[in-house]
This record gives C-alpha cells, sequence and structure tokens, in this order.
C-alpha cells in the first residue's frame, strides 16, 4: 500500500511521535493505522492518549440524576454541526428526553427511543427535528445507573458528561459525589479498579511493556518483573480510585473516599464526549 504525506500527517496528529517514525510505522504496517500505533508505543515513541483521526461528532451530552440519587442517567444527542448543536430547540430536545428518561428510570436506549414523549415516540421527535434542521439528529449513546447513590457532572458547554455511582449513602455524599463525577470527567479512567480491566487489556498492556523493556536492552531475566511494574503504573494513572485526586494530589481518590467513610466504595460510572 503507497503511503502518502497525507496519511502520515494524520497519524503524527494522532500520535504526536516524529514524521519519520510515523512513516516508518506505516510501511512496516502497509498503512494500519491501529496497528502502525502498537509499533510506535513499542518503540517508545510518544502516543496521545485521544485519537485525533475520529470525525468529532457535534450535539449536546446531558447527565442528570433523580431528586433521591438513587437512579442517574446520560445521554448523547447528535447532529452534524455545532451550530445545530447550540440551538435553542436542539439543547431543549436533549433535556426533554434526559428528564423523561430520568423521571421514568428508564433503562435501554430502545425503551427510550420508543417511548412516548409530547404525543410522539423520542425517535419521531429526532425525525421531526431531522426536518426542521436538515441535519441527521440521533440519539447515539445512552447509560443509567441504579445505586444507592448516584451523582453526576456535566462539564460547561455540555460536550462531556459522568455519572458515577456509590455503594451507600453518607454524609456529604453531594459533594463527594460531584467531585468525583469530576474526576472521571478530567481524567478520563477506564474502569473503577484494576479488577475491573479487561484481561485482554492488561495483555495489550503487558505486551507493549515487555516489547519496549526489550528494545532498552534490558535483561531478559528483568522483561517480566520491569513490564508488571509498567502494568501498575497503567493501573495508577487509568483506575478511577488510583488516580491522584484533582484537588490534592498528595492522595488518591481512594484516600478522599475513606475519608468521609472507610467502607465507601465506588460502584461504577459512565462517561460521555463529544467525539470520543
Amino acid at each position: 500500500m503507497a503511503i502518502t504525506a497525507a496519511d502520515v500527517n494524520k497519524l503524527r496528529q494522532i500520535t504526536g511521535s516524529g514524521m519519520m517514525d510515523c512513516k516508518n510505522a506505516l510501511v512496516e504496517t502497509d498503512g494500519d493505522f491501529d496497528m502502525a500505533i502498537d509499533v510506535l508505543r513499542k518503540k517508545g515513541q510518544k502516543v496521545a492518549a485521544k485519537r485525533a483521526d475520529r470525525n468529532a461528532n457535534e450535539g449536546f451530552v446531558v447527565a442528570k440524576s433523580t431528586d433521591d440519587n438513587t437512579y442517574g442517567a446520560v445521554i448523547m444527542l447528535n447532529c452534524e454541526t455545532d451550530f445545530v448543536g447550540k440551538t435553542a430547540d436542539f439543547i431543549a430536545l436533549a433535556n426533554a428526553i434526559i428528564d423523561f428518561a430520568v423521571a421514568n428510570r428508564i433503562l435501554t436506549i430502545d425503551q427510550l427511543k420508543q417511548s412516548n414523549l409530547k404525543g410522539q415516540s423520542v425517535e419521531a421527535l429526532l425525525t421531526e427535528m431531522t426536518g426542521k434542521t436538515g441535519e441527521k439528529i440521533e440519539l447515539n449513546q445512552f447509560a443509567m445507573m441504579e445505586k444507592p447513590f448516584v451523582s453526576y457532572y456535566n462539564h460547561n458547554g455540555n460536550r462531556l458528561a459522568t455519572i458515577v455511582g456509590f455503594s451507600k449513602k453518607v454524609d456529604n455524599l453531594q459533594i463527594i459525589g460531584h467531585e468525583i463525577a469530576m474526576q472521571i470527567a478530567a481524567m478520563s479512567p477506564i474502569s473503577v479498579s484494576e479488577n475491573d480491566v479487561p484481561k485482554d487489556v492488561i495483555e495489550h498492556e503487558l505486551e507493549i511493556a515487555r516489547e519496549l523493556v526489550r528494545n532498552e536492552g534490558k535483561p531478559e531475566n528483568m522483561v517480566e518483573k520491569i513490564a508488571q511494574g509498567k502494568l501498575n503504573k497503567f493501573f495508577k494513572e487509568s483506575t478511577l480510585i488510583h488516580q491522584d485526586f484533582i484537588r490534592d494530589n498528595k492522595k488518591t481518590v481512594a484516600q478522599y473516599m475513606a475519608e468521609t467513610d472507610k467502607e465507601l466504595n465506588c460502584e461504577g460510572f459512565y462517561r460521555l464526549q463529544l467525539g470520543v
């Protein structure tokens, strides 16, 4: 496959790696971007966490919870342009949909699309909005949680929102929950703890680490130990309870929760962001 300058620049935007490194990685993988990213990682090259090649769908992301905080939901309503995503009618529709979902404790996106809102199904309202705007309007994502306590956070501009569930109700959980929902928005963890990370992700990270260690010339008998250390660093950076707390990086999120109640646990979260 012929590698073009546009291909090289695209990979450079994705990874932050040098032009020649990107070109060589694409040549080595016959133009496969995912494989090229792994090649760069194995060689220790800089790879950005976000992939810039993904088209950033526009729209509105919003999360809410019931008044008693035992149910929370988050939706992503998509359109084609930022202009439509900021119109009052589009925002009103998104808010009407999330309000309905929360009030009725909706369980699935299909149930939500078929629900009757304002005398029509949600799906029909989306079609109606398509007719008004001339753009494709879709309810692309929906997630919900039912827990003893659910917090949520909507980032300014409504391009990003989170919900997070806790194992019990405790004093000050309104504040604590909001802080942790913000943590999830800011730091984008992949799971609550290392116990929730899929096995294939763990093995993939170990494979990258082993290759990197070998490329650094470390003795073979040290490879597994050093790779495990790199995996532990991955867990520290990528799992919620082990991350440094954004308000005070001298403590972890787990330590922050334990200050209020040592038995308080996070039982899951969802993070929706436009373009991701």
